[in-house]
């Protein structure tokens, strides 16, 4: 499990970004692989989100996670939701003790936020796609909503694929850079003609820090490079796999 200083500085809130080791998952799923959408036999997602739970100190059913959807919805949390109850939504917030609130990735850039001082925490799912519709955004209104301050709200951008794995096509700059020119430099031309290199975790920390956020972490790790510690989409399709795991990320209020 990762855990990054900024949002670990506080004894209120509790986080991890987890890698795929630690689970009981097997194949193409090992092994801690918490994504109930992935394929896997769910009562082995189960086991491995109750084991992720535990590495926070937490119940197996204090996890709530979205149907995520590369979408820019967010939702307020009060209580996690059963399984088939989960809302479409790719942003949560919630204030209340003792919730965590769980994103799902594999390639994708987890984000956990969190403002101790307001006891609210956040968490966004930011593919491209909710990155430029402002799921970051998104995530923070909600949290301010209970009461954050941006000002006072700590980001952490968790494991995702890194620029030297994400090569793009020669359209994919302009869906970013159209409405945002000062975007382009997150893309470097990319070794095959026409391509491009592009920077999510960059590009996600700067959409963090236009909004006045008081710090943007970034734990710095490619998940499409790193097999035996991540989950990645884009490593599946290259080689022709059939299925991937979901790796967790999560954040919570601690109990007084």
């Amino acid at each position: 499990m990762i855990r990054l200083p900024g949002l670990a500085s506080d004894a209120a809130i509790r986080h991890g970004f987890f890698t795929r080791r630690g689970g009981v998952s097997e194949g193409l799923y090992a092994s801690l692989n918490c994504g109930y959408g992935s394929g896997d036999e769910p009562a082995k997602v189960e086991a491995n989100r109750a084991l992720a739970m535990r590495r926070l100190g937490l119940a197996a059913d204090r996890l709530a996670t979205c149907r995520q959807v590369h979408g820019v919805v967010a939702v307020v949390v009060e209580d996690p939701w059963p399984r088939e109850g989960a809302p479409k939504a790719d942003a949560m917030a919630t204030n209340v003790p003792g919730v965590a609130l769980g994103i799902l990735t594999a390639d994708c850039a987890p984000v956990l936020l969190c403002d101790p001082a307001a006891g609210v925490v956040g968490a966004a799912h930011a593919g491209w796609r909710g990155a430029v519709g402002g799921v970051v955004e998104a995530a923070i209104d909600a949290m301010e909503k209970l009461g954050a301050r941006r000002c006072h709200i700590r980001a952490g951008i968790g494991p995702c694929i890194g620029k030297p794995s994400y090569e793009v096509g020669p359209e994919f700059p302009h869906q970013i850079v159209a409405n945002d020119p000062v975007a382009d430099k997150y893309f470097t031309v990319a070794p095959r003609p026409g391509h491009f290199m592009f920077d999510l975790a960059d590009y996600v920390g700067y959409r963090l820090a236009r909004l006045g956020v008081a710090a943007v972490e970034c734990a710095g790790r490619d998940t499409a490079a790193e097999e035996e510690a991540f989950f990645s989409y884009r490593r599946a399709c290259l080689r022709g796999e059939a299925a991937f795991g979901l790796g967790l990320s999560a954040i919570v209020v601690v109990d007084d």
